[in-house]
């Protein structure tokens, strides 16, 4: 796993020039003025607003064993759905939490438009050498530390055991086999399906296309490179579209009503997610305990690949007057064996640590009878280790993805594709950038 992360890091920092004229539009992140740049006196009170499974019980278990610093949370909605945007005005007008949950794929927006301190005083190389190489890369950028990683996210395939018995359909382990296995299912059963298509979530397209080895963002020196249409790219799009025309997919929202009723009702019987995903669906049907399985992602060869999907960081907002508790706070969820044991045993949580040394905490904290008691983790380890280093986040994740999102809403029978939308994306990234004043080529 070290080889694979250790190339990862070999890609990001080929963007440092770039990302140096990235932050520096976003301002100077200088710690230096903030009221509490040293650790904090006395007892303190810091706001934070996230919506990971199981914030609330790590809150409660920070706060009954600190005294020096008490936590204020808020939960709001995931970034796409509506966080990010609350996250954005609350810093815009100057009533921002102190600290804020940011995916790893949004965190150059933050860090580009000045919402954000940097927090290398407070989070050193002692701090990040206890994280996972390349989470520490994916939250430094332009030489400064903006974020107290939290989680990987490799991705993974959860399915209805009983139900793919029933229908006697093999778990596939490539995209072609998944296809047949799709006609299967919908053959058994005209309602069902295999998975469900997020119309709302273009972060779940964008990790089937890291894993294909597509690489949307490039630096070099100073100029930000944009490709959306490698063949992974085109390929991954064109197999989507194949899926939706030929009805073997649903076409829900993320989370939404709709689709959790499908997964209640039998009528969707897999899911593909994320290592996150294991809690969710635990908590979200408790009554189908025993039910589902865990399986690698399918990929095109056979062959273990992944992208990542989502992830976790912890960031101070740039008019936070409470940094180092806020830090301190940040990483006691991260890299304690007290912050992960209390967000694991919440039942609701199967987050896989950035701190690679309590991974193994984690895994006795989760409850895996609702999997039948499957080793959940060991298939998340190396699922993690099969991650393309190739993938870096470009900063405008939040114009690529809103626009490429309001297309898949538009995507219709003989109308409007996934490959439109793409499009749109590249063309809206390549704009957004150019306006920023950055030089592009896409």
């Amino acid at each position: 796993m070290t080889r694979s992360w250790s190339r990862t890091s070999r890609v990001i920092a080929g963007t440092a020039t770039a990302l140096a004229v990235l932050t520096a539009c976003g301002g100077s992140g200088d710690d230096t003025a903030n009221s509490t740049a040293n650790k904090p006196n006395g007892p303190v009170t810091i706001t934070f607003w996230g919506w990971a499974k199981g914030s609330k019980d790590v809150v409660d278990a920070f706060n009954a064993s600190h005294t020096d610093i008490q936590v204020k949370f808020e939960e709001i909605p995931s970034g796409t759905a509506g966080g990010y945007a609350k996250i954005s005005n609350a810093v815009k007008a100057g009533n921002a939490p102190d600290l804020v949950s940011i995916e790893y794929s949004s965190l150059p927006e933050f860090v580009s438009s000045g919402a954000l301190q940097d927090i290398g005083g407070q989070f050193t190389e002692a701090d990040r050498a206890k994280l996972l190489p390349q989470t520490v890369e994916l939250t430094t950028l332009g030489g400064k530390s903006w974020a107290v990683p939290f989680d990987a996210a490799p991705q993974a395939f959860f399915y209805r055991k009983d139900l793919f018995a029933k229908y006697k359909v093999q778990v596939p382990t490539t995209w072609d086999a998944f296809k047949q296995a799709a006609e299967q299912v919908k053959k058994a059963d005209a309602k069902a399906r295999i998975a469900t298509f997020f119309p709302d979530d273009p972060t779940t397209f964008e990790a089937m296309a890291w894993q294909a080895g597509a690489q949307w963002f490039k630096a070099e020196n100073d100029t930000w490179k944009i490709d959306t249409t490698d063949a992974a790219t085109t390929k991954v799009a064109g197999y989507w579209q194949g899926l939706l025309d030929a009805g073997l997919v649903h076409k829900n929202a993320s989370f939404s009503p709709e689709w959790t009723g499908s997964l209640k009702n039998g009528t969707t019987i897999g899911y593909l997610g994320a290592s996150w995903g294991a809690g969710v669906l635990k908590g979200t049907l408790p009554e189908q305990d025993g039910k589902w399985g865990v399986a690698p992602m399918p990929t095109w060869d056979g062959k273990p690949a992944s992208g990542m999907l989502g992830g976790t960081s912890f960031a101070v907002t740039k008019d936070s007057k409470q940094q180092a508790a806020a830090v301190t706070f940040a990483e006691w969820m991260s890299t304690t064996e007290a912050g992960v044991k209390a967000r694991i045993a919440s039942g609701t949580s199967s987050a896989f640590p950035a701190a690679t040394a309590l991974r193994p905490v984690a895994k006795k904290a989760f409850d895996a009878s609702y999997y039948g008691g499957q080793d959940i983790y060991a298939l998340f380890e190396a699922a993690g280790a099969s991650i393309s280093p190739n993938w870096a986040w470009g900063p405008t994740t939040g114009t690529t993805n809103t626009t490429i999102k309001d297309h898949f809403g538009k995507i219709t029978q003989g109308g409007p594709g996934i490959a439109d939308a793409v499009k749109a994306g590249h063309d809206a990234t390549v704009a957004e950038l150019t306006k920023r004043g950055l030089k592009v080529e896409g």
